[in-house]
């Protein structure tokens, strides 16, 4: 077999996109969503977040009809029997191949452990992707959006070649947000909503989307305000009202400080603010926001001398797309949550919170059709 060992082939041979940084372990290294110096501002509940490649790809060129990946996953689940596949795409010439494992480790939640969770250890596996194109292409291998990933080996049939991909002619999408654009009910790391939508308009996606933790932090906003982008989402609203983070004094100022920041770097690169999608039990009542017996999520009631300044959801809206009016930005574009999913779609919402596959899908289909196919890259000849 011909073997790329992740240690020594990052960078030079294989790309990893999405990664702004890695955790090095003894046996392969482990991708990171946010930029080492970001590492001692990071709140310690949004670290897991960052470290799961929600959108992370591995580019490279190769001529090989099978590609396999070495890796070990962690996953989080109520038991080692309990957990999900974990999935991983290959994308080459506008065709997706999937993969999955149940190998690896679980991360069990225990509440009678200090931490909250025990890890249960299992065993990396190779996974392989087959009957690929008999020429040189460029192949993205989609890693796992649901899990902590540590890459080993990138391996293909001796007399194959893995080599640098030429440059990614694409324009280059971040997109930043919530649980709900990190995706971890997706069935499929390409079918994350932001993956439909870069693949329909050929744009190169950064996914900065960290499950509960969007709450317009300034490392974030230096990350994008640094990184090569031709077009930046922002979609925030529903974090900030599910554990009640901000009132409405501190809401607005922020969302300001947080472009501010943006656009002391990039003072003219397209910017679409997009509010909540539909939420219904947050729609006109303020966080936060808990699952009840059913899994569904449902808003909890507070003396009503220390809610001034609350925010629901329609509240939220208003105030984001008021904020986008007053700027007086050319580039900078509003696009109501309720439009990629709304009220009609709730079929699609198992826990009132969160879409399922299907949801994710039509989510992305839907901000491709309304805000970045203006955006698009061309289609190559």
């Amino acid at each position: 077999m011909n073997t790329i060992d992740f240690k020594d082939g990052i960078g030079d041979i294989v790309e990893v996109v999405g990664a702004l940084d890695f955790d090095h372990r003894r046996d392969g290294i482990a991708p990171r969503r946010l930029p080492a110096w970001t590492r001692t501002q990071v709140p310690e509940g949004m670290d897991p977040m960052v470290r799961m490649p929600s959108g992370v790809r591995l580019r490279f060129n190769t001529n090989a009809e099978r590609v396999g990946v070495h890796f070990l996953a962690s996953a989080i689940a109520p038991s080692p029997e309990r957990r999900r596949a974990i999935n991983l795409n290959l994308e080459c010439e506008g065709e997706l191949w999937s993969v999955s494992s149940l190998a690896g480790n679980t991360i069990v939640t225990d509440p009678d452990e200090p931490s909250g969770y025990r890890l249960v250890r299992g065993e990396s596996d190779t996974v392989w992707f087959k009957d690929l194109p008999l020429r040189d292409k460029i192949c993205e291998i989609w890693l796992p959006h649901n899990a902590f990933v540590e890459l080993r080996e990138l391996v293909v049939d001796d007399g194959k070649r893995i080599q640098s991909p030429t440059d990614d002619e694409r324009k280059r999408w971040i997109h930043y947000g919530s649980s709900i654009s990190h995706c971890m009910e997706a069935e499929q790391p390409a079918f994350i909503w932001p993956a439909v939508a870069a693949r329909e308009a050929r744009l190169a996606l950064i996914n900065l989307g960290f499950g509960g933790q969007c709450h317009l932090d300034q490392f974030v906003a230096r990350t994008i305000g640094d990184a090569d982008a031709d077009v930046i989402s922002i979609k925030v609203g529903i974090n900030i009202v599910n554990i009640d983070s901000m009132r409405e004094r501190v809401f607005v100022p922020a969302l300001h400080g947080f472009l501010d920041t943006i656009r002391e770097r990039k003072p003219n690169t397209p910017i679409v603010l997009i509010s909540p999608i539909f939420c219904p039990s947050a729609e006109h009542h303020p966080g936060p926001t808990l699952p009840n017996a059913e899994g569904k999520f449902v808003t909890f009631t507070g003396h009503s001398e220390l809610r001034n300044g609350c925010m629901s959801l329609s509240r939220v809206r208003q105030l984001i797309e008021q904020t986008v009016d007053r700027r007086n930005d050319d580039n900078l574009d509003y696009l109501s949550g309720l439009d990629l999913f709304g009220q009609a779609d709730r079929d699609d919402l198992p826990d009132d919170l969160h879409p399922n596959p299907d949801g994710y899908i039509r989510m992305g289909h839907r901000f491709a059709a309304l805000k970045l196919m203006s955006h698009a890259s061309p289609t190559p000849r």
